[in-house]
């Protein structure tokens, strides 16, 4: 796309530029030559770039404005490097353009390389950091995970799967469920103790390195409800764990974060129903964003882990009968009722 094609010429521009610098001080020589090759992209606007020369890789971010913006991403950096997390380094940055040059955290993510075998050792990494900057003290400003921030997320799903995807228009009675649902999911993920939440803690946003893991995609972070990103983690967008297992690791969770004073729920069945409900709103959020991601960006990929999410909510419905509206109501989308003229 010629659009593209212009930034992709500004970046190699601004990197011409900052190399040197970069090379001088930290005592590489002289900038070799080189090779810019695409790293990855994501669901958003962002696009990543690594740069190889001399035995030597680094990354790129390209983060257009005004869709994209790189400050909380620095912001974020930092705080988490606070807490020994294996985060990426700001080796230079133009923020107004939307340019940031990172050190290569590796090329292998979680979601690479994770099976039934390594889980254990992986999720065992992951959990440390997890732990660890769930200890860090709330004092930035940072947003919070407020009831409109839930609340808007949670409209992505009637606004884009069942407008825009599935053609429904919810009818008065639906309308009050999906109301009533949403406000208890709200309620409880309010209800949490709080601290520092990720957004999208899960192995797409892992690398495999050294420390492990290497933790991407930081930048939406606020301060929220603490089992939204545990929940993430083993709940994943791209791959399921047998509902045993996940159960398994939540408990060990638990305990590990009563442990080191992470202010977690009492009770371990407070703590997993939390989880349940924190899951099902995530769930309906991503589902609603993974069919945006179809219809307006023309990436209709993410449709195909839809699936997944509902096979999420499933479960959780088929243990937390305080649900049973949202079981109706989804119930009904399967099979919609036919509406009078």
């Amino acid at each position: 796309m010629p659009n593209e094609d212009a930034r992709l010429k500004l970046l190699e521009n601004w990197l011409d530029q900052q190399l040197p610098a970069l090379f001088a001080e930290r005592g590489w020589g002289a900038v070799p030559a080189a090779t810019l090759t695409s790293a990855s992209s994501d669901a958003s606007f962002r696009r990543y770039f690594r740069w190889q020369g001399a035995g030597r890789s680094l990354i790129v971010m390209d983060a257009p404005p005004p869709q994209e913006n790189c400050a909380p991403f620095v912001a974020i950096a930092g705080l988490l490097a606070e807490a020994a997390i294996n985060v990426p380094q700001i080796l230079a940055a133009d923020l107004e353009r939307g340019f940031l040059l990172l050190n290569d955290l590796g090329r292998q993510t979680y979601l690479d390389v994770i099976n039934p075998d390594n889980a254990e050792r992986l999720f065992a990494d992951a959990l440390q950091a997890l732990l660890a900057f769930q200890q860090l003290p709330m004092d930035r400003t940072l947003p919070s995970y407020d009831d409109a921030l839930l609340r808007r997320e949670l409209q992505l799903f009637p606004e884009w799967y069942v407008q825009r995807h599935l053609g429904i228009e919810f009818n008065q009675k639906q309308q009050g469920a999906w109301q009533r649902v949403s406000q208890l999911l709200i309620d409880s993920a309010l209800a949490q103790p709080k601290v520092l939440v990720h957004r999208d803690y899960m192995p797409r946003n892992l690398m495999l390195s050294e420390p492990n893991p290497g933790v991407l995609d930081f930048q939406d972070a606020v301060y929220g409800p603490v089992t939204y990103d545990v929940t993430c983690l083993f709940k994943d967008a791209f791959l399921s764990w047998p509902e045993e297992r996940v159960r398994a690791w939540l408990e060990d969770y638990w305990r590990q974060a009563r442990a080191v004073g992470i202010p977690v729920q009492a009770e371990l069945a407070d703590f997993l129903r939390a989880s349940d409900l924190m899951g099902v709103q995530r769930h309906l959020k991503v589902i609603g964003i993974f069919t945006r991601i179809c219809h307006r960006d023309g990436k209709p990929k993410y449709l195909g882990d839809v699936p997944r999410f509902f096979a999420y909510i499933e479960a959780v419905l088929s243990r937390r009968p305080e649900l049973a509206e949202l079981a109706e109501l989804l119930a009904e989308l399967r099979q919609p009722a036919q509406v009078p003229a």
